[in-house]
């Protein structure tokens, strides 16, 4: 491995634009791809695993099928459930700081990322954070790389946070419109209920329970609605997480909405599949980027276009002058020639 990590800081010491790709599975999200392509899928491996201390770290390149099979056999999962979208590497899951169904009851990935090693714009290689949960050291700086995309550094290793999988598990669904269904959702996530996840789509509410049995048990007796069969369950939750569901295909563009789980429904052209209690709204539709800008932060929050769609207006939601300064001097800092997947955030940088 050392002759990749030579490499790395060969090419990335040429101050030339570079575009990271580990599995390519996310190539899709954020702004237009630029920059000769630096190939780091070679650089994998789990180089530590403590079941009993619920900690895995692992190389950027390693797919995050091959780790989440390593847990699975201890009986344990990265709760957050970040999609990998087929060749997803743990590198390229940090990077994109996506989470899955459970993100609103289990955390972020964010959460989840115990310290990260990367090689910054001068060849560097940096260690932030640690590998046990109570280590806080540095904690900011690995957080600060999930979800960057790539643009402050090569993420090398990754240490996570693990947990242990639910016993009990069971999954309901019920008739609501979107209003009573925002409704219920929002009052049981007040209560005392082992909620794991949650969808709403065309009419129906679909509610996962995961924890002890005994408290599964008692609230399905408390909340009723429709038993979904098992196996079925498995594959639904799985084809949201991955976004395999016929919801997600088509090339019409897919808009992501963040906004509070207690935002009325959005008035915006397109049928809406709602996640996460409410506070996530996907949404395929050839609306204007302004309009649903706009309409996004009137309830609260911000508007991304997750794939698909004209990119020239940004991708993301724009920054106010402050925090955009912000995230200039930390490119400046971690990445002072360009190097990294230059425009994938912002054109600015």
């Amino acid at each position: 491995m050392e002759g990749l990590l030579e490499e790395f800081r060969s090419r990335i010491l040429e101050r030339k634009p570079l575009r990271l790709k580990g599995g390519g599975s996310k190539d899709f999200y954020g702004g237009p791809l630029a920059g000769a392509v630096l190939e780091i899928g070679g650089y994998s491996g789990i180089v530590g695993y403590e079941p009993t201390e619920l900690v895995v770290t692992a190389r950027c390149g390693t797919p995050l099928a091959e780790l989440e099979s390593a847990l699975a056999a201890r009986r344990q999962f990265l709760a957050c459930e970040p999609p990998g979208f087929g060749a997803g590497t743990v590198g390229g899951v940090v990077a994109a700081g996506l989470s899955g169904p459970r993100r609103a009851t289990a955390g972020s990935l964010r959460d989840f990322v115990l310290g990260v090693k990367i090689m910054d714009g001068e060849g560097r290689v940096l260690k932030f954070g640690g590998e046990v949960i109570k280590n806080v050291a540095g904690f900011d700086v690995s957080r600060l790389m999930t979800g960057s995309l790539g643009t402050l550094g090569l993420i090398l290793e990754v240490s996570l946070k693990v947990m242990p999988l639910p016993l009990g598990d069971a999954t309901l669904r019920f008739e609501l419109p979107q209003d009573k269904a925002l409704d219920a959702m929002n009052r049981w996530a007040g209560q005392p209920l082992p909620l794991a996840a949650s969808c709403w789509q065309d009419g129906v509410l679909t509610l996962r329970l995961s924890g002890a049995q005994a408290a599964v048990t008692a609230a399905r007796g408390k909340l009723g609605g429709d038993v979904f069969a098992a196996t079925e369950a498995g594959a639904f939750w799985q084809s949201l997480r991955e976004q395999t569901a016929e919801y997600f295909a088509g090339d019409a563009p897919l808009w992501r909405l963040s906004v509070p789980s207690v935002a009325p429904p959005l008035e915006l052209p397109g049928a809406p599949l709602i996640e996460w209690g409410g506070a996530l709204r996907w949404l395929r539709t050839d609306a204007d980027v302004e309009q649903m800008r706009q309409t996004a932060a009137r309830a609260g929050g911000h508007a991304t276009l997750f794939r698909g769609g004209d990119k020239t207006g940004g991708v993301f939601a724009p920054l106010q002058p402050a925090l955009m300064e912000v995230h200039r001097r930390l490119k400046q800092s971690f990445d002072p020639y360009g190097v990294f997947n230059s425009g994938r955030m912002y054109s600015e940088f």
